[in-house]
């Protein structure tokens, strides 16, 4: 894509977005904020999340705005809603914007608001279950579309919306079983959004990766005897000679990121979430006796940039070896690698015209963005990179704590609605997206 091609896009984004600022006076203001709102009381928290109720919701708001709706179910009460806007070019690849449904379960007692009830405070924060992860993105996109449909802008390129269910439990049955489908094929998508993290700055942040979890059960034996025996290769301390090497790997890890060397997202995550050993009685365990079986779980991150077969060979030689009477499982809960064999992320610079035509809508809304990341955690982006389809992870809240699974998750009404305006621009910019030659050579890279 030529500089001057650049230049022209970057201009034409400015001008139509400055458009698109003026569109909402305070009644309309607080009518987006009271659907907002609405939206969040719906209970869609694990473990029993009642996705009905929401679901007719967003497709009475798809309707209002007039996209189509479908409905669709690989799970038994786990719905995907898709909704589409038909571009000019319905044959060209499609851009699809994607949220989840569900969220995490929450503790009320330890709120400062009951978090079901999404009460706005007097500064205008929103407190609730959801509020950044991630029924605010769902909305954002609905709202953004409603306010280009209403000054008269029609896509070159279809646009989908999709919400689909089960993310905080892994996605299987949602956004998995989605990207498998016939249904997904025939969008013929080209780009997708899809959630990020919300950022203390002023800057927002944008995610090209996430990093893969794997689960780590260690297991050690050994001989059963008296508390009192000094026993050699025994079961507990074999496994607190591993816990031991392993928090020597973690804090080497952590180090780096401490020194600013290395990003959260770009270093192992090695974490213990359980040890299990000893005799248990009624009133507790039996303190004379050595026990003759100990395990541990961990759960491991990987970014897309290790080596997995080095974490293997760490493992079975330092972590988990067979000398000390010792087995290990691990439990892969995603590919490494996509289906034509190459790390799990979408390139983040001036090669990718995806990440030109995103940028530069963020710069045309007058926001600013920080170096490139891969996400921590996981997210439902994994599944179309692993398609090979381009994703990033974006969701605009600048200047508010990160606070998604935590007690008092909330989001600011003014963020809230900057972020419509940024994601209108994002939109309008990728929908209008006409690929040169040189792009179309750059497909491979993505």
């Amino acid at each position: 894509m030529s500089k001057l091609i650049l230049i022209l896009l970057y201009i034409s984004v400015l001008l139509s977005t400055q458009s698109t600022f003026s569109w909402c006076n305070s009644a309309e203001e607080d009518g987006i904020i009271s659907e907002f709102q609405q939206y969040l009381r719906f209970p869609t928290a694990h473990p029993n999340p009642n996705y009905k109720p929401a679901q007719e919701f967003i497709v009475s708001k798809a309707k209002s705005i007039g996209l189509n709706t479908q409905l669709l179910e690989f799970a038994k009460g786990k719905p995907i809603i898709l909704l589409t806007w038909t571009g000019k070019n319905p044959s060209w690849p499609s851009i699809l914007l994607n949220s989840h449904l569900d969220s995490v379960p929450a503790e009320p007692e330890k709120w400062v608001h009951d978090p079901f009830q999404a009460i706005k405070d007097i500064k205008g924060n929103i407190y609730a279950r959801g509020s950044q992860d991630d029924k605010c993105i769902g909305m954002q996109y609905l709202e953004a579309i409603n306010r280009l449909k209403t000054k008269g802008y029609q896509p070159l390129r279809t646009v989908h919306v999709s919400f689909v269910p089960d993310e905080e439990i892994g996605g299987r049955d949602g956004a998995g079983a989605f990207v498998s489908s016939k249904e997904f094929k025939n969008l013929h998508v080209g780009f997708v959004l899809d959630e990020g993290q919300a950022s203390p700055d002023e800057n927002y942040r944008v995610f090209y990766a996430d990093r893969i979890p794997w689960n780590l059960i260690i297991r050690a034996t050994g001989a059963p005897g008296h508390g009192s025996k000094l026993y050699d290769n025994s079961a507990l301390e074999n496994l607190m000679r591993s816990m031991d090497a392993i928090t020597r790997f973690r804090s080497a890890q952590f180090d780096l990121v401490k020194a600013g060397l290395a990003e959260p997202g770009e270093v192992i995550a090695v974490n213990p979430v359980y040890v299990k050993a000893g005799t248990p009685t009624p009133t507790g365990f039996i303190m004379n006796l050595q026990p003759s079986e100990a395990a541990a779980g961990f759960d491991i991150r990987l970014p897309p940039t290790a080596d997995p077969q080095l974490v293997r060979k760490r493992i079975s030689e330092e972590w988990a070896p067979a000398a000390r009477n010792m087995t290990y499982q691990i439990l892969e809960k995603g590919p490494i690698w996509d289906t034509q064999g190459r790390p799990l992320l979408t390139v983040a610079n001036d090669s990718n015209p995806w990440w030109l035509l995103f940028e530069q809508a963020i710069m045309a809304t007058g926001g600013k963005l920080r170096k490139p990341e891969i996400l921590a955690s996981t997210t439902d982006a994994r599944f179309v990179r692993e398609q090979g389809i381009p994703a990033f992870g974006f969701s605009p809240m600048a200047n508010t704590p990160i606070l998604l699974h935590d007690h008092n998750e909330f989001l600011n009404e003014g963020e809230y609605l900057k972020g419509i305006k940024v994601y209108a621009a994002i939109i309008e910019s990728l929908s209008s997206f006409i690929e040169s030659d040189h792009s179309i050579a750059s497909k491979d890279e993505l």
